[in-house]
C-alpha cells in the first residue's frame, strides 16, 4: 500500500502487491500481513477484490528500518497463529516474503502445520559479500535463512543466479527450489514514445539515457554519470541524463546524502547541465520516462531481480545492464540491450553510443524487448506460475484436504486455508 519508491519500499513491494492482485484474479483468498507503522492504521483493510492487508501491531507503531525488525518477529508470529485460529476458514498455505517473514510463517508451521513457501528477495550472504560492513543486519540471519531453506515446502528463487547462490552458499536442498521470475503490468507500461517526450519537455532529437531506482550507492547511479561523462568525452556524443528516484528516506537532493554525492559527481564530471534530477515519480508516470528514453541504463552491484529492466522492456526501450543477479538472465545480450561489467564506465558508454549511432538497430532491440517482456514477465503470468508452486507444495506436504472443484487460498506471510504471504 506504500508508494513504490518511498522508504524501504522497492521492488519487493511492488512484487507482493501485484502478485497478490494475480493471485486473487485465478480465485485465491489472499490476505497479506504487514506490519503496523502507524497508530491510525486499520487492523484489516478490504484492500483489492479478494486481498486483505492485515497491519499487524508488533512493535511500536511507527517507522523501524528493516535491520530493527527482527526482535519483533516473535510477536509478529504469534499474532498470526491467533488471527488464523479465529478465521472461520483456516489458511492452505503461508507465503513468506523475506527472511524475517519466513520466521514468522515457521512459527505458523509450529503451531497450525500450515505449510509455508518463501521468496527472500535478497539473501544475507550475498549481501554481505557485497556491501560488507555496510550491511546493517546480525550474523544469525544467514542461520535463519539456512534453516528456512530446509523447513520450506517449496523455495521461490527469482532468477538462476539465486537458485544457485542458495544451493551453493547455503546447501539448499535444489529439488525444492522453483525458479519463478518478476514482473511487470502491461495495464500500467507499454511504449508511449509519441506522446512521452513532449509531455516531458524533451526535444525530438535529444538522446536520451534514463537512470530509475532508489538512489542508494549500491544501485550504481555513479557509474551512469560517469558513463554520460564519458560518451561526451570519447565519442563526441552530448546525453540528456534523467535520473527518476529518491533516496531510500525520500529525501530531495538537498536533504540527502546519496543524492548530493551524486550532484557533486555530476560538478566533478563537468555534466551538470546534461543531468536532470527527477525525484521520485508516481507509477502512472513511470511509461513515459521509460519511454522518452532512448536507453535505460542500471549498473547496480548486484541485484537479486530487478524488476526495472523488464518495466523498460516492456515500454520498448533496449537495456544496458550489468552482468549480475537477475538482470544477466531479463537482458538478453546484443538482443533487448547489452549486458556489462558492473563498475566499467567506458563499457557502458561505448554501448550507448552504438545505440545513438545506429537508431534502426536501437528501435529493433527496443521491439524485441517489448516482445520479451510481453513473453515471460507479466504479473498474470507469474502468479499462474505461483500458484502451481502453491499447488506442488500442498500435494508435497499431503495437505490435499479440499475437493478438487475448490482453489487454495493465499496470503503474504500466511494465508489462512487460502494462502499467507509475509511482507
Amino acid at each position: 500500500m506504500a508508494e513504490p519508491g518511498s522508504i524501504d519500499s522497492g521492488g519487493q513491494n511492488v512484487y507482493v502487491a501485484q502478485l497478490a492482485c494475480g493471485l486473487a484474479r485465478l480465485g485465491l483468498h489472499v490476505d497479506v500481513f504487514t506490519r503496523r507503522d502507524d497508530a491510525a492504521q486499520e487492523e484489516v483493510v478490504h484492500w483489492r477484490p479478494g486481498v486483505r492487508v492485515v497491519h499487524v501491531p508488533a512493535g511500536p507503531a511507527q517507522y523501524l528500518p528493516k535491520e530493527a525488525m527482527l526482535d519483533c518477529m516473535d510477536e509478529f508470529g504469534d499474532y498470526m497463529v491467533d488471527f488464523a485460529r479465529a478465521q472461520m476458514q483456516p489458511y492452505d498455505l503461508a507465503h513468506a516474503n523475506f527472511f524475517m517473514s519466513g520466521m514468522a510463517a515457521r512459527r505458523m508451521k509450529s503451531a497450525l502445520g500450515t505449510p509455508y513457501v518463501i521468496t527472500f528477495h535478497a539473501l544475507g550472504l550475498v549481501r554481505r559479500m557485497h556491501q560488507g560492513s555496510a550491511d546493517g543486519f546480525p550474523a544469525e540471519r544467514m542461520n535463519i535463512e539456512a534453516v528456512l531453506m530446509k523447513e520450506a515446502a517449496r523455495i521461490i528463487a527469482e532468477c538462476p543466479q539465486d537458485r544457485q547462490d542458495m544451493e551453493r552458499l547455503y546447501g539448499a536442498p535444489p529439488r525444492h527450489i522453483d525458479i519463478v521470475p518478476c514482473g511487470y503490468d502491461p495495464a500500467e507500461l507499454w511504449p508511449v514514445r509519441s506522446s512521452a517526450r513532449a509531455r516531458l519537455g524533451i526535444e525530438r532529437d535529444e538522446f536520451v539515457v534514463l537512470q530509475l531506482g532508489r538512489m542508494v550507492a549500491r544501485k550504481g547511479v555513479d557509474n551512469v554519470i560517469a558513463s554520460v561523462a564519458r560518451l561526451r568525452s570519447h565519442f563526441g556524443i552530448r546525453a540528456r541524463l534523467l535520473i527518476v528516484g529518491s533516496d531510500a528516506a525520500g529525501n530531495t537532493v538537498s536533504a540527502s546524502p546519496e543524492l548530493r554525492r551524486l550532484t557533486a559527481l555530476c560538478n566533478e564530471l563537468d555534466i551538470a547541465q546534461q543531468v536532470v534530477f527527477a525525484g521520485r515519480q508516481p507509477r502512472e508516470q513511470l511509461r513515459y520516462y521509460y519511454s522518452a528514453a532512448d536507453a535505460f541504463v542500471t549498473t547496480p552491484w548486484y541485484e537479486p531481480f530487478g524488476i526495472t529492466p523488464v518495466e523498460a522492456m516492456a515500454c520498448g526501450t533496449p537495456v544496458i545492464g550489468a552482468e549480475v543477479g537477475g538482470i544477466k538472465d531479463t537482458v538478453v545480450d546484443g538482443v533487448t540491450g547489452y549486458l556489462v561489467p558492473p563498475n566499467d564506465p567506458d563499457a557502458v558508454a561505448q554501448r550507448l553510443a552504438l545505440l545513438r549511432n545506429a537508431p534502426e538497430h536501437a528501435r529493433r532491440m527496443g521491439r524485441q524487448g517489448m516482445l520479451r517482456a510481453n513473453r515471460n514477465y507479466t504479473w498474470q503470468g507469474v502468479a499462474t506460475r505461483i500458484a502451481a508452486v502453491y499447488e506442488n507444495a500442498l500435494d508435497q506436504v499431503g495437505a490435499q484436504k479440499r475437493t478438487r472443484q475448490q482453489r487454495p487460498t493465499a496470503a503474504t506471510i500466511l494465508q489462512p486455508r487460502e494462502i499467507q504471504w509475509t511482507n
